[in-house]
């Protein structure tokens, strides 16, 4: 049956919508923390007599504030365990004094690894703490700004997500502003998220929290404010954070996107999604230029071809609900990991389920891990439920994924991948025709680059592309038989060449450059 079109016009506030819920997971936070922090900073806003352009950046700064909250995910793991519990718990060290901070950072590097491991931590933390942390918040609110305006939102909203992380007085990052050097929406959103998380326990929990930091994280003059009004700002909040609710409170003109704009919006997400781990760097775009060239190779018509790519770049979006200590151990793992892994497909279902205008995309995005023999996941569907796109997709995602290192083995070769996919076909698991199909599509490589972007040598794409993998400058070293010192040499041509400064903005670079992701379309 012909794959039916699409709407090709989506709201941009559905989209943020969609990534804040996905921002949610990554925090270990409830579903709808974010719109709820938005109603909440509106509120807050309006009591503050902001202006039409800071409503708008209130508005998108709310729903964006902690969109690339994972851009780092791995290296918190690394440190700390599982990620996405130390940013649940992180809210509570608003709570702690110095000395309770300091004790809550040390048990969690102590609660994994081995006991080698955790002494390197332990003797490495006095050092490199604060400076972690600082990168850190410097990463995302870097990338988050970047992304605001790649997507077409006014400067006052990169503005404001940029300053997230600033405090009043003036002892925040990235650039310690202090006291109305911080913009309006960039105070206001920074005091919403905590009252929010507190307030769901109590208006009383919320005011006292919001008094605790009043002149140091938070602005005075918003403590006060919300404190006057506590109770109005936190009433009807199920109602106010409801989905339909918080498109209808979108100020001034809702902002849509289409054709090739709605593209380039998804894309920006796909690249955001595959910062969870070096492990998928590119990931989400390779499989959607490689899923889309099996579709022309199948006869898909052009609408068809256009719903597979798009859900190729949105497929992946529920593994933000995963904690990286599962997506980057190297080992096997338990039971109750893989049951973690089973349920992203219908995260990525249920974090899209009201954007209604990609409704098409989200179905085949939430099928990519079924089998026609029952054994995939998350629902067990088989060969009767599953359509040709379904099918296609599912092949364009595990020869991509064979073709990438991951945690537990090095990347296979065109000829291993092959294999691999043909024997999940004698298997059962996997379609013939659709496995024929992306086989003949990856065999069409784009021609050998030339000229590098940004004048970078092969050498420094070489490094590039190592480092977006997630390995130290002593594993590059190693691999490329030079001393750590000259990798860090070309570590340093390469942030300065491509105007990055840190490994997340490095491998979003090598992302949109085509050197991440082993299928780059023609």
């Amino acid at each position: 049956m012909p794959v039916q079109p699409e709407s090709d016009e989506v709201r941009v506030a559905e989209l943020l919508a969609t990534l804040s819920l996905a921002a949610d997971l990554g925090l270990g936070q409830p579903m709808e923390h974010c719109l709820r922090q938005t109603v909440i900073a509106l509120r807050l806003a309006d009591l503050a007599g902001a202006g039409e352009t800071d409503r708008e950046a209130t508005y998108y700064a709310g729903l964006m504030a902690n969109v690339y909250c994972h851009a780092d995910a791995t290296e918190q793991a690394r440190w700390y365990g599982d990620d996405i519990r130390l940013k649940r718990d992180g809210f509570e060290l608003l709570d702690m004094g110095t000395a309770r901070t300091i004790a809550f950072l040390l048990r969690r590097m102590g609660s994994h690894g081995s006991p080698m491991q955790r002494a390197r931590r332990m003797a490495a933390f006095p050092l490199t703490a604060q400076q972690r942390v600082v990168t850190f918040l410097n990463t995302h609110a870097t990338l988050g700004s970047e992304f605001a305006t790649r997507i077409g939102l006014a400067g006052a909203t990169s503005l404001a997500i940029r300053q997230e992380y600033e405090q009043w007085d003036g002892k925040g990052y990235p650039e310690r502003l202090r006291a109305e050097q911080i913009s309006l929406p960039a105070r206001v959103v920074h005091l919403a998220a905590p009252v929010e998380v507190y307030g769901r326990r109590s208006v009383e929990s919320a005011r006292t929290i919001a008094r605790r930091h009043r002149g140091g994280e938070f602005d005075p003059t918003l403590v006060d404010l919300f404190c006057d009004h506590a109770p109005a700002i936190l009433d009807g909040m199920a109602e106010a954070a409801d989905w339909d609710a918080i498109l209808d409170a979108e100020p001034g003109l809702s902002r849509t996107v289409t054709g090739e704009g709605l593209d380039a919006v998804l894309e920006a997400m796909a690249d955001l999604i595959d910062l969870k781990s070096p492990y998928l760097a590119g990931h989400s775009r390779g499989v959607a230029d490689l899923v889309a060239a099996a579709a022309r190779v199948s006869g898909f018509s052009t609408d068809e071809v256009t719903t597979l790519r798009r859900a190729a770049l949105i497929h992946d979006m529920g593994r933000l609900g995963v904690s990286n200590a599962i997506w980057d151990k190297p080992g096997p793992l338990t039971a109750a990991e893989l049951e973690r892994i089973r349920l992203h497909p219908y995260l990525t279902e249920r974090m899209l389920a009201r954007v209604s205008a990609l409704g098409r995309s989200r179905d085949i995005a939430a099928r990519h891990h079924e089998r026609l023999d029952g054994s995939g996941y998350p629902r067990g569907l088989t060969a009767a439920s599953l359509t040709p796109s379904d099918r296609l997709l599912a092949a364009a995602d595990v020869y991509h994924a064979l073709s990438e290192p991951r945690p537990h083995r090095p990347p296979l070769g065109p000829g291993q991948a092959s294999q691999q996919l043909r024997s999940e076909v004698r298997a059962g698991r996997l379609d013939g025709e659709a496995v024929n199909a992306v086989l003949k599509a990856a065999g069409h490589r784009a021609p050998a680059r030339r000229e590098w972007p940004a004048g970078l040598t092969a050498r420094e794409v070489e490094v590039l592309v190592l480092l977006a993998r997630g390995h130290s400058n002593r594993e590059i070293a190693r691999r490329l038989g030079v001393t750590p010192k000259t990798v860090s040499n070309h570590v340093e041509h390469v942030y300065t060449k491509a105007a990055v400064s840190s490994r997340a903005a490095a491998t979003l670079f090598a992302t949109r450059h085509g050197l991440l992701g082993n299928f780059v379309s023609a």
